[in-house]
């Protein structure tokens, strides 16, 4: 029960709560089933985005170029599915593409010896300049009404697409807890130094990440073109800012080693609901600059509580050395 209450996944849900709960009482509407259930469904692609971002922070890295492997995982499944390519096909296409930016990020990362902002950076530059040249410009638009129906599937209210996200973040956690290689993530984001000397093999598992996360980017990506019905080639812009405040909101922290992708999922639900909230407090606030805001909040809080945490342990490690210095006198 103490591990549990100390939990920071538990800290980042009773946020969410208590803010839906004030919410609500502004405007009854907001609790309303069919809007609980609308702002759920609307969070699969930040879920999505959020957990494949969560492997790479907690390993230790940054990626800026989410919502542009993003983009270019739509772009091109939708332009294969639109042009009567097998859907099949398209999803295999999106998930290549996935992996492969994940495999160029994580190469120029540990071979390179580029730090990750700024590989991804460069990344995100190039792909959307790719979009552009792909797309000549144009939104990618006449989807199939079949390919867009899925994403009105539901079961029990809620989205077939949420389910299967919902699937992949526990398969993800089931990975990264009940695995050796995936508590590697945890192990090489908490001290890359310590992990070396044991063994684990860095490279392997920061390349790891950035591909697990370059996967779940693409089926973010096929999951939009459903859901939105068409493409702009700025697509998934601004969304790299969402997907890092998910996880930092849901208790992943930017230094690395510490955080769940449970956490994730629960930042990626208050971050889809940002805009539903503004809506409904008749606000005329940018959900951006509220997003940023908290990112910066949640970043020094987070960087405060880690000082304290350290200075605790220095205290504590003194403390052993003066008693242990008090008896051996006495003695």
């Amino acid at each position: 029960m103490k591990k549990l209450l100390k939990a920071r996944e538990l800290t980042s849900f009773s946020f969410v709560i208590i803010l839906f709960i004030l919410v609500g009482f502004v405007n009854p509407g907001f609790l309303a089933p069919e809007n609980l259930l609308l702002t759920l469904n609307s969070s699969v692609v930040f879920t999505l985005l959020a957990a494949g971002t969560a492997f790479i922070i907690i390993s230790g890295e940054i990626d800026v170029s989410v919502g542009a492997v993003m983009g270019l995982c739509a772009t091109v499944s939708a332009s294969m599915i639109r042009d009567g390519a097998p859907w099949a096909i398209a999803v295999a296409a999106a998930l290549l593409i996935g992996i492969i930016c994940g495999i160029i990020n994580g190469m120029g990362l540990m071979f390179a010896k580029i730090p990750s902002i700024i590989m991804t950076l460069g990344t995100a530059g190039v792909i959307r300049g790719f979009i552009y040249v792909y797309t000549g410009g144009r939104w990618v638009e006449n989807i199939p009404d079949e390919y867009k129906a899925i994403a009105q599937e539901s079961f029990l209210g809620v989205s077939f697409f949420y389910w299967g996200a919902l699937f992949a973040v526990i398969a993800g956690i089931l990975i990264m807890t009940h695995t050796r290689q995936g508590r590697y993530f945890a192990a090489v984001g908490d001290n890359i130094a310590c992990a070396t000397l044991l063994g684990i093999p860095v490279r392997f598992t920061k390349i790891g990440a950035f591909v697990i996360a370059g996967a779940f980017y693409a089926a973010a990506g096929l999951m939009f073109v459903s859901r939105i019905g068409f493409v702009t080639p700025m697509a998934g812009s601004g969304y790299e800012m969402k997907a890092i405040a998910a996880c930092v909101l849901g208790g992943v922290s930017l230094s690395g080693g510490v955080g769940s992708l449970a956490g994730a999922t629960i930042g990626a639900l208050f971050m889809a609901s940002v805009g539903r909230i503004l809506v409904f407090l008749n606000s005329t606030a940018d959900d951006d600059v509220i997003t940023g805001v908290m990112l910066i909040v949640i970043v020094v809080a987070d960087a405060l509580l880690q000082q304290r945490s350290i200075e605790k342990t220095r205290r504590r490690r003194l403390l052993a050395k003066t008693s242990a210095s008090s008896g051996g006198n006495n003695a």
